[in-house]
């Protein structure tokens, strides 16, 4: 048997064969935590605002930079119910590597990731991530800027007007040539060639008794192509989706220097964003980062296989490789001087607790 009352202040009231019962009492408190409830969704709700942003990047189509962001901005997208987009602006059309930097403190772009090493002109610790030789793999690399390490650094960059989402990856770099097969450290010496706009680059390759030449990224192939240098140096999935192999004949497997990536916000957008939106796009940033880091990884393996079809391909054997480490040894010494001891002993110590693991 049941009975329903409608109307105001009996909203309804029900006697079933089970016994059940809700008096007005009851309906008062579960309809006031209903409304509570639908009052936190629709508050929350409202803490995802509408916004487009800007990722600028100067690699191509097919860059681990350009895809990771690609996955970036369909995650954001996604979470955000597509109130959220971001535009993935490739081939350096919103500048150069330096005014991207330039341009994010500024507020002008909102979002980029490069290699980590090029903030040292901002922040003079990051040129310890251009350290020759400093990571053995990925694996190690990924366990370094995930920790303590990686935040320590990351913390650094706000009060320069950068923040920090996550490490993404460029890989490890190999080196490129027209001129001749390079078997020998010493085979290096009287090249031009490209390196990027950081000192540590520059006087590594003069150590080795190459031509160092700073050039932004977005001009090597024309370099390339007319000769003005001889060659360059980049991760394997690099040099094929920029096409160096068309102006390259000679490939060398060296892994002299692995590239972190900083994804970096500008700290004027993103103190300009609600809490909800800032945790929407660090969470977002660090699932992008798993992805993409294994996604780059795939990419590197496929690119030497397809590359070694037009190059031709040495490696440097580890006799090679230590005289390289005895040529650039003055180098490191005078940058580890100049980002402090103390960072780099951090660093180094917490290298060698992972490799006894």
């Amino acid at each position: 048997m049941y009975r329903i009352l409608y109307g105001w202040p009996f909203l309804f009231e029900a006697d079933l064969t089970r016994g059940y019962r809700m008096d007005i009492r009851q309906w008062g408190r579960f309809a006031a935590v209903a409304a509570c409830g639908l009052g936190l969704a629709t508050i929350g709700q409202a803490q995802i605002n509408a916004h487009t942003f800007r990722f600028a990047t100067a690699g191509a189509a097919g860059h681990p930079i350009v895809v990771g962001g690609e996955k970036w901005a369909e995650l954001v997208s996604k979470k955000s119910g597509g109130k959220m987009t971001i535009k993935v602006f490739m081939n350096g059309a919103l500048g150069s590597d330096p005014q991207v930097l330039s341009t994010l403190q500024d507020g002008t772009v909102d979002f980029s990731a490069m290699n980590s090493g090029i903030l040292q002109a901002q922040v003079k610790e990051f040129a310890i991530f251009d350290f020759p030789f400093m990571f053995n793999d990925g694996k190690e690399a990924d366990a370094i800027l995930d920790g303590a390490f990686g935040k320590k650094m990351a913390d650094l960059l706000p009060a320069k007007g950068m923040v920090q989402l996550a490490y993404w990856e460029l890989g490890f770099r190999e080196l490129t040539n027209s001129k001749r097969l390079i078997n020998k450290a010493d085979d290096i010496a009287g090249l031009k060639l490209r390196v990027i706009q950081s000192p540590i680059y520059i006087e590594t390759f003069n150590a080795l008794g190459a031509v160092s030449i700073p050039m932004p990224f977005t001009e090597v192939y024309t370099a390339l192509q007319t000769q003005l240098i001889d060659g360059e140096e980049n991760p394997y999935s690099v040099i094929e989706t920029s096409k160096f192999n068309e102006v390259q004949k000679f490939l060398t497997v060296a892994n002299h220097i692995y590239n972190p990536q900083s994804l970096l916000v500008s700290k004027k957008k993103w103190d300009s964003l609600t809490k909800d939106e800032q945790s929407l796009l660090m969470s977002t940033a660090i699932e992008a980062r798993d992805w993409q880091r294994q996604n780059t990884r795939a990419m590197a393996e496929t690119s030497l296989v397809n590359l070694k079809k037009t190059m031709q391909v040495s490696i440097l054997s580890p006799d090679e490789l230590a005289k390289i480490r005895v040529k650039i040894k003055p180098v490191i010494e005078k940058y580890s001087a100049s980002v402090g001891p103390e960072l780099v002993k951090e660093l180094q110590t917490e290298l060698d607790k992972g490799r006894k693991k």
